[in-house]
């Protein structure tokens, strides 16, 4: 935990080698996931930081993600949900959730000798909506983590991200259950065509790099775009 209480004082365009040590064993897919077990210190010669937001609805995996992926043992602010949660919270596609994020999640990927990668993950609530827009400040870009069975929760996310002008992409967390049709979700969420529509397992290391390496190059085709050199 020191290690990521220090990244966050420090934190404030090529395709990532988001390598980072051992695979988190398999299990459902909810925020159980197994923490890092070693604590990776910041190098010394890291002066180049960049920032991703993970950003959805409620129970969507986001503590998930940002645990499976980071080289750190995360820093969150998971709380145990109480009976007033429960009576404000809408549980019923994920029933035996029984903690929540309050804040947000923190992580942390080393890129090379001089560049880093923070993940923020934001919390789901609406109640805690108002985090959201402070957590884009300086963002690279955001995942959007969806739940097929649930994807009216995913609006505001992808609302608040076009109304900031953040890049993003759309990743479906793998729950189980029958898979959708791509082409309705995209109109589901009313994605414009150019975004991403990747699928995700949250509790996998090597699909949540896959869904970061999208992120990234779908930021360095907007980079490449014409509009974005005006």
């Amino acid at each position: 935990m020191d290690s990521a209480t220090s990244d966050l004082a420090t934190a404030g365009l090529t395709t990532p080698d988001l390598a980072a040590p051992g695979p988190v064993p398999p299990g459902p897919a909810s925020d159980a996931a197994v923490r890092p077990a070693s604590r990776t210190p910041l190098s010394s010669t890291a002066d180049n930081g960049l920032k991703i937001v993970v950003v959805g609805g409620f129970g969507v995996g986001k503590t998930t993600l940002v645990r499976s992926v980071s080289e750190i043992r995360p820093l969150d602010t998971e709380e145990t949900m109480t009976q007033a949660s429960r009576d404000v919270d809408d549980l019923r596609a994920v029933p035996h959730k029984s903690g929540t994020t309050v804040a947000f999640d923190f992580g942390r990927i080393s890129l090379d000798a001089r560049t880093v990668l923070y993940l923020f993950g934001a919390p789901g609530q609406e109640r805690f909506w108002f985090l959201w827009d402070r957590l884009f400040s300086g963002t690279l870009g955001a995942v959007v983590l969806v739940d097929d069975r649930r994807l009216a929760d995913s609006w505001y996310a992808i609302d608040r991200l076009e109304h900031h002008g953040t890049p993003f992409i759309v990743a479906r967390n793998d729950f189980g259950g029958p898979p959708h049709d791509g082409h309705a979700v995209r109109e589901a969420l009313d994605l414009d065509p150019h975004i991403p529509l990747v699928a995700c397992d949250a509790r996998s290391r090597a699909s949540c790099k896959a869904v970061l390496i999208s992120l990234v190059e779908h930021v360095q085709a907007l980079v490449g775009t014409p509009e974005a050199a005006r």
